[in-house]
């Protein structure tokens, strides 16, 4: 989402660099290209101003710190600035006495119904008991619609089908939730495709009713200023606790993520980066900042490997790794977690886009597809084969190819590069096993 804001942010701080000290003729130009990437990235006008007023103020003022190169000082600036503009990590909220009740609220098309599927999920990943309830009696099968999403994602589902009306539906979704220790009712309401009176007033009455811990207000990153602005209304009538940003994985600009807090007062929550039901998570402001700056978000990456990895299977793996027994089963298994953590493109952005990270390749595309040709290639193979790799031949390497659909040229292509990891593996077997005992300490020390 921030590729293109990183991208002229790092060129900004590039041309700051080398300067003996900061000059206020330097600072200018670089200031200028800051404030042409902000409005590129389709961040509201009057918070572009305001960020540029203050770096200048504090580049120019007492604040800087003397060891730091014009372009450390700029960067550190720009960084605190964000920082305060995305605000602090903020904690989702829950009422003293359960049942608490979470109003998801939106304009039509922003993706209410998904969402409200996505976090009964990620509730019930982190302890919770949720249950889900539409009150949409307008739109026609919105109701199944959410009982499909809640059934996809294992959520239980009021359906209250005796009930025609929002009040009765969410006064029976509340029944049954102490009935049955559901700890939080997730309330997907109906939305307009502009905001009125009928909507608001509606909504004002679940909220009346319900004294919801959580009003999250679903917003289409894709829609940029005109998202922030439908925020703005919603929280002026309805006093919105959150937002909830969807589609953060796709061509967005990132102006309305880094507008949003500012303009309405409301925080980023949670942030939607997939269509699968387990991609939204909790939206961490000084990793954003990072990854705008091209610091990379080391911590997500971290834990979207824990995550994903499994722990008997990584044990097993270091204990290849340290004895020379890599074999291509186990190559594939690896390309097999690596497609489970996400798209390249998403694990990439993550990286620093600095040092040995810093030339990439953008277009990951490629990569993707060989993942899935490497993968048909091993599972085209024999089982000795893939325990054993000098037994593929000339001929076998034919067979191979017919039955995986590719060419003995991919087949040579994937040998290569597990040969490749292969050699790495054996350079670095005597230290492998102290470098993955410091993940962990790289992991604690980075959350410090």
């Amino acid at each position: 989402m921030f590729e293109n804001l990183t991208d002229k942010l790092q060129r900004a701080f590039k041309n700051l660099r080398g300067q003996g000290k900061l000059t206020e003729e330097h600072l200018d130009a670089g200031l200028a290209q800051i404030r042409e990437a902000l409005l590129d990235a389709d961040v509201n006008l009057g918070v572009v101003d305001e960020i540029i007023a203050h770096i200048r103020e504090k580049a120019l003022g007492s604040e800087v710190l003397l060891q730091l190169s014009p372009d450390q000082q700029v960067v550190k600036i720009v960084r605190d600035e964000l920082s305060e503009l995305l605000g602090k990590e903020v904690r989702m909220q829950f009422a003293s006495r359960p049942p608490s009740v979470w109003l998801i609220v939106g304009l039509q098309g922003s993706g209410k119904t998904t969402t409200t599927g996505k976090l009964g999920k990620w509730l019930g990943e982190h302890g919770h008991r949720p249950v889900v309830v539409s009150t949409d009696v307008y739109r026609p099968a919105a109701r199944e619609q959410l009982a499909q999403v809640a059934k996809a994602t294992r959520t239980p589902n009021w359906p209250g089908k005796e009930a025609d009306k929002p009040l009765e539906l969410v006064r029976g979704a509340m029944r049954e939730a102490k009935l049955s220790a559901f700890d939080v009712v997730l309330v997907d309401t109906a939305g307009r495709l502009h905001i009125d009176d009928e909507l608001m007033n509606e909504l004002s009455a679940l909220k009346k009713e319900l004294s919801p811990a959580e009003i999250l207000f679903v917003a289409d990153a894709m829609i940029g200023q005109d998202a922030v602005r439908s925020a703005g209304e919603f929280h002026k009538r309805l006093g919105i606790t959150g937002v909830v940003l969807t589609k953060l994985d796709g061509d967005a600009r990132g102006g309305a993520a880094l507008s949003i807090r500012k303009v309405t007062g409301a925080p980023v929550k949670f942030a939607g980066i997939g269509e699968k039901y387990d991609a939204i998570e909790p939206f961490h402001p000084d990793r954003i900042v990072s990854r705008i700056l091209g610091m990379g978000d080391v911590l997500t990456l971290i834990e979207k490997a824990e995550k994903t990895i499994d722990e008997k299977q990584a044990r097993e793996l270091q204990h290849k790794l340290t004895h020379d027994e890599f074999t291509l089963e186990d190559f594939r298994d690896q390309l097999k977690q690596i497609r489970k953590m996400g798209s390249i493109e998403q694990l990439m952005g993550m990286l620093p886009k600095i040092g040995p990270f810093a030339k990439l390749p953008k277009n990951t595309e490629l990569d993707e597809s060989r993942l899935k040709v490497a993968e048909a290639v091993i599972n085209s193979m024999t089982a000795a084969e893939r325990g054993d790799h000098n037994l593929i031949d000339g001929k076998r390497r034919k067979r191979i190819a017919r039955g995986s659909g590719t060419s003995v040229q991919e087949v040579n292509e994937v040998l290569k590069q597990y040969a490749e990891m292969r050699r790495m593996i054996k350079m670095y077997g005597n230290s492998m096993r102290g470098k993955m005992r410091g993940l962990g300490k790289l992991r604690s020390g980075l959350s410090q």
